[in-house]
């Protein structure tokens, strides 16, 4: 009996002192993120080795990275506009989204996600693609290090540069050069707007020519773009009381 309940201590005391690792670890890593770039996400190398291992000759990984002062602002404008309105404002989570989407899941085989711009980082940077609750525990707890440790403009810096706006065309300054020809500093509203349009399913959507529902999509974002106040929106996003400096 002894030795058990001596088995079972070891245990415990191993499995406490591996989680407390995963989340110093974790913690650690996610703040070195706050001043070193990222050359790769978790989602990338995903899609890589899917089509490496499906054979997929017409899948071709294009990424550059490009800091936010070297973005055009109309492109953080159009993905807030498009993506997630409350994005200054939330610490991660918009919690009336979420419950609207939970209603409407439950009358729709149709899923509704309500995912802020904070998750998507959590989510492409840091994890697999799927829906399961240890998954999405693993995002939200991703979502709480980013919000903690990141200011708003870094978190938009990091989602612009690893986001997929195409097959295999990763950040701003990849899908600018592929679909515009031109620099992401460069890129007008209409570009920005139509970026934005195809972030929900770039496999189906293309930048390059955009379907009538694209084209529709990217009018309704500069319909947003102009109502949350232009670019100048950019200059107070850290004035927010929300925001980390």
């Amino acid at each position: 009996m002894a030795r058990s309940k001596s088995w079972l201590g070891r245990t415990v005391r191993a499995v406490v002192w591996t989680l407390l690792s995963c989340v110093v670890l974790s913690g650690l890593a996610v703040l070195m993120l706050r001043w070193v770039n990222p050359p790769y996400s978790a989602f990338m190398a995903e899609s890589q080795i899917a089509a490496w291992t499906n054979h997929d000759s017409a899948y071709v990984f294009q990424h550059a990275w490009a800091d936010l002062n070297r973005i055009s602002p109309n492109l953080p404008l159009a993905v807030v506009a498009s993506e997630d309105q409350k994005f200054p404002e939330h610490w991660g989570f918009d919690v009336e989204s979420i419950e609207k989407a939970y209603a409407l899941n439950q009358h729709s085989h149709r899923v509704h996600g309500a995912s802020t711009i904070s998750q998507q980082v959590a989510k492409n940077l840091f994890l697999w693609s799927g829906r399961s609750y240890f998954r999405k525990g693993l995002e939200a707890y991703f979502t709480v290090l980013i919000e903690g440790f990141w200011p708003k403009r870094r978190i938009l810096e990091i989602y612009l540069n690893i986001a997929e706006f195409g097959n295999g065309i990763y950040g701003a300054e990849a899908a600018a050069q592929r679909f515009f020809h031109k620099s992401a500093a460069r890129l007008s509203r209409s570009d920005a707007a139509v970026l934005a349009a195809v972030l929900p399913s770039p496999e189906h959507y293309s930048a390059a020519a955009p379907s009538r529902y694209v084209q529709q999509r990217r009018d309704w974002i500069l319909r947003q773009m102009q109502a949350l106040g232009g670019p100048e929106m950019l200059d107070e996003i850290d004035a927010y009381p929300n925001s980390k400096h």
